[in-house]
């Protein structure tokens, strides 16, 4: 007969077998937050079976899918033929690719004024929107807020600009106007390379 270390033993390699596409360190935080969790319940409840615990927490491969959705797997991590998970290959990217391509953008069409020069700003913009949206390092609403703040705003003050005459005239105004713009840039790209998932 199985002893109650045992039953906990099966069920936190359960967990860990179906949660094996998360990355090791989170992972390992789900099954010690799990262990701690089923620890401190036996404590409070000193006549509860462990099979009962066990039964409240749920089913492991619940669990593990559950992990697997916040940390931005989900279904789509689910292997190829290649054998290798959609969000792993997304994940490829380097999370500083994205924010400098967004960052970078205003400095390019600021440097090249003509043609192609904001044509390309505009291009690593887009590139860089959507490498942000795609990536499993941010959450969404991450991904969202900096895409608004990199991406969006800027594209909608620089055509406000351009299209009226009520952005900045002279080159003072026009200079700290886009210095602002790329401290926005530049501060937003520095908040998301902190929150980033490792």
């Amino acid at each position: 007969m199985k002893t109650s270390a045992d039953l906990v033993h099966d069920y936190l390699s359960a967990v860990e077998r179906e949660a094996s596409a998360l990355p090791a360190d989170r992972r390992q935080e789900l099954l010690a937050d799990l262990a701690e969790h089923i620890e401190v319940t036996r404590a409070e409840r000193s006549d509860a079976a462990i099979g009962e615990v066990l039964a409240e927490l749920g089913d492991p491969r619940t669990i593990a899918a559950t992990a697997l959705a916040e940390a931005g797997n989900g279904a789509s991590g689910a292997p190829d033929r290649s054998g290798v998970g959609a969000s792993a290959r997304r994940g490829k990217v380097h999370p500083l690719v994205p924010l400098l391509m967004l960052t970078l953008s205003l400095p390019f069409m600021m440097i090249f004024p003509d043609l192609p020069g904001p044509l390309f700003g505009v291009l690593l913009r887009i590139t860089g929107a959507v490498l942000l949206c795609t990536s499993v390092h941010w959450a969404a609403v991450q991904k969202t807020t900096g895409v608004l703040l990199a991406a969006v705003l800027p594209s909608v003050v620089i055509a406000t600009w351009n299209l009226s005459s009520g952005g900045p005239v002279g080159e003072a105004p026009a200079l700290l106007a886009n210095v602002a713009m790329l401290a926005l840039l530049a501060g937003t790209a520095t908040w998301l390379w902190r929150v980033r998932r490792v």
